[in-house]
């Protein structure tokens, strides 16, 4: 007689917990309802000293963590840039954890090794890459950066002579970072890692749409004699602006610069025909970062890095040990990211793209657009508010102006973050704020596969209850 299988209590714990909370999303909260204080209370306690049945751990920590989560996984939640998890990659995602394989060589789990190989080459389809590109599969889009940017002096300073994977950057040429201004910090933070430090980037100069202006590029690669990666955007945080690739690139090109391109979410407007045209050129590039977590829709964490020149990654990233069975005709995942130990990352990613297809995608990047400019349109029609960037793809600003005559612009400031608060509390959405151009606003964001008209709906009448509450 078999005997019974211990995981399966918990496990069905577990299920039954995931089950009920993605059911809640619906009418849940969307934002945590439990103080730091209660949440300490219920989960912390003394080491203890003794097992505890696996069933009943489960069981605890879903009490314990209740009113503490947000409802980022429902289609409520528009601040950041923060997607959910279509089922199937939600579902591969638990069986990644099930299988519990070490993904970083062929030899440690030849299949979830072949998948990732399939995931690279969807991907690129999918996002408009050149086919012969090199990629890697990381924790996110703060990775992606780390993994291209290496590619990126690993190239920049073998063209000058610099073996920096054998010499190290102590006496190399230094390196100048050329940004749009309104580059994500996580690229910026990169500079850190890689023992570039953040003084090494300048900010160029932008239009009114976000933009690097083409002059301002070449006029600060023709005064840099130093070598030089341009950090252009797919789809800024706060606009969603575009640079305009094909004219940046060929100017970068012309002074031999690299060229990699923050799109963390923008890049996945390439698998929108409607949307596409914002990234024309952007294959000519050197490299791209973007995220699984955000419009593909898997469960955190899941970035992409792509490179055009593979032989610059794999010798960033790549190294070689006795005791490592590589493989000679398989691809090594470990040769290409940072990571040495690592899930099975591509088992989501792959599901997903199966689940969606390539209409699929199209269509959830479309749906989002549409949202988001419902929103902003929405809330902006209300007294009370103001639009300040209507939606080019997801992202849209509005901000509340303080009604009182003669306000500063710190009171408009002041009552935008304090809408901002009172919407959030009512439950029933959840928006964050940002400063642009001096001025603080709320910002939407919308990539979750579950948003819906509906959901929209719910938002704008939150926003209306709390501007009339306002107005006594």
């Amino acid at each position: 007689m078999e005997s019974a299988n211990p995981d399966q209590p918990a496990l069905e714990a577990a299920l039954r917990h995931s089950v009920a909370y993605l059911r809640s999303l619906a009418t849940a909260p969307v934002g945590a309802t439990r103080t730091l204080e209660e949440l300490r209370d219920r989960l912390a306690g003394p080491l203890p000293p003794c097992a505890t049945d696996p069933e009943q751990v489960i069981d605890e920590l879903a009490a314990g963590v209740e009113g503490g989560l947000l409802g980022s996984a429902g289609g409520r939640f528009f601040a950041w840039v923060i997607g959910g998890s279509v089922p199937s990659a939600l579902a591969a995602d638990w069986l990644t954890s099930a299988w519990d394989q070490n993904a970083a060589l062929y030899a440690c789990s030849p299949a979830e090794a072949v998948i990732e190989e399939v995931c690279g080459a969807w991907l690129k389809e999918l996002l408009g890459l050149p086919p012969d590109a090199s990629f890697a599969l990381t924790t996110g889009c703060q990775m992606a950066h780390f993994t291209c940017l290496a590619a990126a002096r690993n190239a920049v300073l073998s063209a000058r002579g610099w073996d920096v994977e054998r010499m190290g950057l102590a006496g190399a040429p230094p390196i100048r970072v050329l940004c749009n201004s309104h580059a994500h910090g996580s690229a910026l933070r990169v500079l850190r890692f890689l023992g570039l430090g953040t003084d090494c980037a300048r900010n160029l100069e932008v239009n009114d749409r976000g933009q690097v202006e083409p002059a301002a590029l070449e006029r600060a690669l023709a005064s840099c004699p130093d070598p030089a990666i341009v950090l252009l955007c797919a789809g800024d945080i706060n606009m969603g602006a575009f640079d305009r690739f094909r004219e940046l690139i060929a100017i970068a090109r012309a002074f031999g610069a690299w060229v990699h391109v923050d799109g963390a979410f923008g890049l996945w407007a390439n698998a929108s025909p409607t949307h596409r045209h914002l990234l024309e050129g952007v294959e000519g590039a050197d490299s791209w970062a973007t995220d699984g977590h955000k419009w593909l829709n898997v469960p955190y964490d899941s970035g992409y890095a792509f490179v055009a020149a593979g032989s610059a990654h794999r010798a960033s990233m790549s190294m070689r040990a006795s005791y490592l069975t590589h493989a000679e005709e398989a691809r090594d995942p470990f040769d290409w990211n940072p990571e040495w130990s690592r899930r099975g990352r591509g088992v989501a990613t792959y599901a997903a793209i199966r689940e969606l297809g390539r209409r699929g995608v199209a269509a959830l990047v479309d749906r989002c657009c549409l949202h988001a400019r419902a929103l902003v349109a929405g809330m902006g029609a209300l007294e009370g508010a103001e639009v300040m960037w209507e939606p080019v793809i997801n992202q849209g600003l509005l901000r509340f102006p303080d009604p009182r005559p003669g306000a500063s612009q710190e009171d408009h400031d002041a009552h935008t973050d304090r809408i901002i608060a009172e919407i959030v509390g009512t439950g029933r959405v959840f928006v964050g704020g940002t400063t642009w151009r001096g001025r603080r606003c709320m910002r939407i964001s919308v990539c979750n596969w579950r948003t819906t008209e509906a959901d929209v709906a719910v938002a704008v009448a939150a926003v209306r209850d709390v501007l009339a509450a306002e107005r006594g």
